[in-house]
């Protein structure tokens, strides 16, 4: 049997690993902190694999313990520094780096050029400190990225997160419209398009803060939590949306990836968002009834495993088939039994219930 295909990394997720290395509360990044107070400057490199030893020149073999002290003061030498690739030993200093001169690079200073060349003859993440602005470049790979302040990425944290509030109410919205049209079987391709589109709105704002997070380090706790409590039990509710309506609901997951992946003008086209769910046409095709499954709304009853709801999605086939059946109907269902059969049968029934009362308010 051949091995399965290796994915490779994005620029985002290399990014984001070299992110977590260098996030405030790591000792790395005290070692930093300690190097731009003492105005030395630095190159520092992560990892002394063979690619990195092939292109490196004299130095002095520290081999100690890594520390943020000592890293700030081997960085008094003008060489580069070569730390292993677990963060663990500061393995070499005062080391003089050869990358190939043919590389293309877009810096001017010196040790920009070398640090940016490095990184791409290697894939190692290589650190430059400014000494004169007190600017820190980390590139890996063939991706440069500049450390803004902690200040700055809280400010856009924060306001990140009042974006993804309004995102979410106009959700929530849109979901409970989707609820009334679900109870009254009116559902139409376009009704589900729009609460797609709403909710993948709020999942990018979600991926955006998650990153600054990453960035953040130890000062992203709060906004950690904030996070949380204003995503709790949106995914699951985005994948029973999915499994609702698209025509071949075991691809659900596959259709959220690919959602994800749409450019922002693809994603506010209706048709193209139909498309991923399987309904392919004209503009009629957003006209189009469908019928709920009953994921989504089974999954809003408390205490109801994922499992159960699949099989009895399996065994009444859509939403009013579940809505209209029997207690002893639902008792018939595997993992069901009478008690949970009644607490489903009460659990819409209180769904509906409160939804009418809400389009009322």
């Amino acid at each position: 049997m051949k091995g399965r295909k290796r994915r490779t990394p994005s620029k985002e997720e290399i990014l984001l690993k070299a992110l977590k290395i260098v996030a405030p509360g790591s000792e790395l990044r005290e070692g930093i902190d300690h190097i731009i107070s003492g105005k030395t400057g630095a190159l520092i490199v992560i990892g002394d694999s063979e690619e990195v030893l092939k292109i490196s020149d004299g130095g002095i073999k520290v081999d100690s313990p890594f520390s943020a002290a000592r890293l700030a003061e081997l960085a008094k030498m003008d060489g580069a520094m070569l730390i292993d690739d677990n963060l663990e030993r500061i393995v070499w200093a005062n080391v003089h780096l050869n990358p190939d001169p043919h590389l293309s690079t877009s810096e001017t200073g010196m040790r920009h050029r070398t640090a940016e060349r490095v990184a791409k003859q290697t894939n190692a993440l290589v650190i430059a400190i400014s000494q004169r602005r007190d600017i820190v470049s980390l590139y890996v790979d063939h991706v440069k990225y500049v450390l803004p302040d902690t200040e700055v990425i809280l400010a856009k944290a924060n306001q990140a997160l009042q974006t993804l509030e309004r995102y979410k109410q106009r959700f929530e919205q849109v979901s409970a419209n989707l609820n009334h049209l679900e109870f009254e079987d009116m559902v139409i391709v376009g009704d589900v398009v729009t609460a797609l589109q709403k909710s993948e709105l709020v999942a990018r704002v979600a991926r955006e803060i998650e990153r600054y997070i990453v960035e953040l380090g130890v000062e992203g706790r709060l906004i950690q939590m904030q996070l949380d409590e204003l995503m709790a039990g949106l995914e699951d509710e985005r994948l029973m949306l999915v499994k609702d309506y698209a025509v071949n609901s075991k691809k659900a997951e596959k259709i959220l990836k690919s959602l994800a992946k749409l450019s922002p003008d693809t994603l506010l086209n209706s048709l193209e968002v139909a498309k991923l769910l399987g309904y392919e046409g004209s503009l009629t095709v957003l006209e189009t009834p469908v019928h709920p499954k009953g994921y989504r709304l089974l999954r809003k009853i408390p205490r109801l495993p994922v499992g159960v709801v699949g099989k009895i999605v399996d065994k009444f086939q859509n939403l009013q088939n579940i809505i209209s059946a029997s207690v002893d109907e639902l008792d018939d269902v595997d993992g069901v039994g009478e008690v949970r059969a009644r607490a489903i049968r009460e659990g819409l029934r209180r769904l509906k219930e409160v939804n009418q009362i809400e389009r009322t308010v």
